[in-house]
């Protein structure tokens, strides 16, 4: 299992898009137009072989819409994990008792969310690709468009005002033990962490910040400076998330 694509959430689409391309060096993305079934309008930005998607609500009453409202503005939306094996992933996640709001079953493609009252926090996905090397949500081609200033998304922070349930949660579904470290909450997922940690911005439980390993950070640092973005301690705030960046 590793983290495979994390999700934000945006009032408006493209000026956070904007952004996003001028930081991380992206020239061209993937807008799938199979979100809009949620009453969604989307950027998949390809990573490395990893994914940020941003999603915006183009309807009235939606689930990316009244997290907005929940959260007081933009932030984190979705954590998305890759599965060998999707059958024991679903066996495990009913077992749990988590409820799954989506599913499908394609040539190419199983997966499901589960319901983010049940897991807490934020909307969890697991995915099985078929073949596994593939992304089918970044489109075709996504290996040409790959951002230039960082290499690959290496975790999330998920905050919490009980990290202890949320950790204990998250572990249960992910079927990944919760270490402390810390003082926070570590799941290791292949290469990449979940960390949970307490509310930090008085926002809510929900996705706090997405950590990129970069060998790129002085034109990360410099176009954050060109869009007036503040750097302190490694980190910047884009869509309401810490964007963090570990230079290799």
């Amino acid at each position: 299992m590793q983290l495979r694509q994390v999700a934000l959430v945006a009032r408006q689409l493209a000026p956070v898009r904007h952004d996003i391309f001028q930081l991380l060096g992206v020239t061209s993305d993937f807008a799938d137009e199979g979100v809009g079934a949620f009453g969604l309008e989307n950027s998949v930005i390809a990573i490395g072989n990893t994914f940020l998607e941003i999603v915006a609500p183009v309807e009235e009453n939606t689930t990316a819409g009244r997290l907005l409202d929940r959260r007081r503005g933009d932030g984190g939306y979705m954590v998305i994990a890759q599965v060998d094996d999707i059958g024991p992933v679903s066996e495990r996640i009913s077992g749990l008792g988590l409820r799954k709001v989506w599913e499908t079953d394609r040539e190419e493609v199983s997966a499901f969310h589960v319901h983010p009252k049940d897991v807490g926090a934020a909307i969890v996905s697991f995915d099985q690709m078929r073949p596994p090397e593939e992304w089918l949500w970044a489109g075709p081609g996504w290996r040409d468009r790959r951002a230039a200033n960082v290499t690959t998304i290496s975790g999330v922070t998920i905050q919490a005002a009980d990290p202890e349930d949320i950790a204990g949660r998250w572990s249960r579904a992910f079927d990944v033990e919760a270490i402390v470290d810390d003082g926070r909450f570590v799941l290791t997922l292949g290469q990449s962490e979940i960390r949970v940690v307490e509310d930090i911005d008085s926002r809510g439980d929900g996705v706090a910040g997405v950590r990129f390993d970069t060998t790129e950070i002085a034109r990360v640092r410099a176009a954050a400076d060109q869009l007036g973005i503040t750097w302190a301690d490694g980190e910047i705030e884009v869509c309401g998330t810490r964007f963090q960046f570990r230079s290799l």
